[in-house]
């Protein structure tokens, strides 16, 4: 494991100095020890229903609880407030009790950092750095040094970040101040690094795919001390690891390196690995009772549902290419919209296609289900809210802010968060928009 050159570790470890902790390495081993998850010291994870903590939702499905959410608003209507947000990222608002988190970069400056906003206003309430210099030149023209989003348990905010040819796990108090900072691993970047923390009982998640040597570890999410730690393959692809409850169990899904995989959360174990999507997927999988869903890619065009009945195999499989966006799966049907703008409903476990449309457009963020309404950002700040319909596709609004929009909205309390960005070049500036009614003024 390459280690961070010496003036840099200082650096990290100063950052950390008021808090008394310093940066640990995880080791190479790949299992650490049988650790039981409801037996650590880490605090119990405290967020509500109205609350969003982490990538695709405390669900992990894309769904919001059954809530009413405008389906119109533009710069001036239904927007409750809007704040300047500083640097550039891709990472989606995480939204817990009174606060709104995001993960942010200053690309000249080389800094990563956490910004946190007043739920109510929009007020800055802090910015904490958590590191300095070290950024990789090799990320996709689309991509930032701040793609993942924040995970929070209520105590801290937890956050993953590529600097210094490794991957850096930091947990910040919601005050903002740094609580500790793990080294995870090595990366050998092609194109940058995308996912997204992920909370597990007492651990925190992170994988790691990349042509250098890819892994998935787990964390104490109270100490940053290592649980256990899985090798991959070395293919950069760039999909979230989710935990689904899927054949009465927990698993920990993920795609990517020509496989969809499942491990055992708590221990790193492989549950199976079913071949299919693609080489490198963006996506996260998404799941119902007895069935896994997943996407590739690049370069191979595949989607496919895998049935999870003790052994897994493939049921169905079409070879539609929907490489960035993630789907959703609802009461039997799968959603998708293709990053080419062009919208999908199947039959979730025949695989029958029930329509197509053509939305328009280019999309990076993942579909949001609110209710009975599914929205798709797309690349441009255009919001398409259509219905979560099997008979047909039905447009409800479209709304656009922004003049670009990579990171997914947030959608909860009954209100949603927009990240988008304003202008080009050095005068461009990211926005956060909070949308609702006007009566929760």
């Amino acid at each position: 494991m390459r280690r961070m050159p010496f003036h840099m570790r200082l650096m990290s470890i100063a950052l950390l100095a008021m808090t008394g902790c310093s940066p640990k390495k995880v080791p190479v081993e790949e299992i650490y020890g049988r650790v039981d998850l409801d037996d650590t010291a880490a605090a119990p994870i405290v967020v509500s229903e109205a609350d969003w903590n982490s990538w695709r939702g405390p669900s992990g499905n894309g769904i919001a609880a059954d809530q009413e959410v405008p389906i119109r608003w533009s710069e001036t209507e239904n927007v409750i407030w809007k704040a300047k947000v500083p640097g550039r990222g891709h990472a989606s608002p995480t939204v817990v009790g009174d606060q709104v988190f995001l993960a942010s970069a200053d690309e000249r400056a080389e800094t990563q950092f956490v910004v946190a906003l007043d739920r109510s206003s929009g007020q800055q309430r802090w910015q904490t750095q958590v590191n300095q210099g070290g950024f990789t030149r090799e990320v996709h023209a689309k991509g930032t040094q701040a793609n993942s989003t924040l995970a929070c348990d209520g105590e801290h905010v937890f956050a993953a970040f590529l600097h210094h040819d490794a991957i850096h796990v930091t947990a910040i108090s919601i005050d903002g101040e740094l609580a500790w900072q793990t080294t995870v691993g090595a990366f050998n970047s092609k194109f940058g690094y995308a996912p997204s923390p992920l909370i597990y009982k007492t651990s925190v998640i992170i994988a790691a795919d990349n042509r250098g040597g890819g892994y998935i570890a787990a964390l104490d999410r109270s100490t940053g001390e290592p649980i256990w730690r899985k090798r991959r393959g070395a293919v950069s692809t760039y999909s979230s690891p989710i935990v689904g409850h899927v054949d009465g169990k927990d698993q920990l899904l993920i795609t990517g390196g020509d496989a969809v995989t499942s491990y055992d959360p708590a221990t790193g174990e492989e549950n199976w690995s079913v071949p299919g999507t693609s080489e490198a997927t963006c996506g996260t999988v998404v799941w119902d009772a007895n069935h896994v869903y997943a996407s590739g890619g690049y370069p191979d065009a595949h989607t496919l549902c895998i049935r999870v009945d003790g052994d897994a195999t493939e049921v169905w499989s079409n070879r539609t290419k929907l490489y960035e966006p993630s789907m959703l799966v609802s009461d039997g049907f799968l959603y998708a919209v293709s990053d080419q703008g062009i919208g999908f409903c199947w039959d979730a476990e025949a695989g029958a296609q029930m329509w197509k449309k053509r939305l328009g457009g280019n999309f990076s963020s993942a579909l949001v289900l609110a209710g009975d309404k599914l929205f798709a950002t797309a690349d441009d700040g255009t919001c398409t809210v259509f219905a979560a319909d099997s008979s047909d596709y039905i447009e409800l609004a479209r709304n656009r802010l922004g003049t670009d929009a990579y990171a997914t909205p947030t959608i909860c309390g009954g209100r949603i968060y927009f990240r988008v960005g304003q202008g080009d070049g050095p005068q461009r500036q990211e926005m956060l928009y909070c949308i609702g009614e006007p009566h929760e003024n």
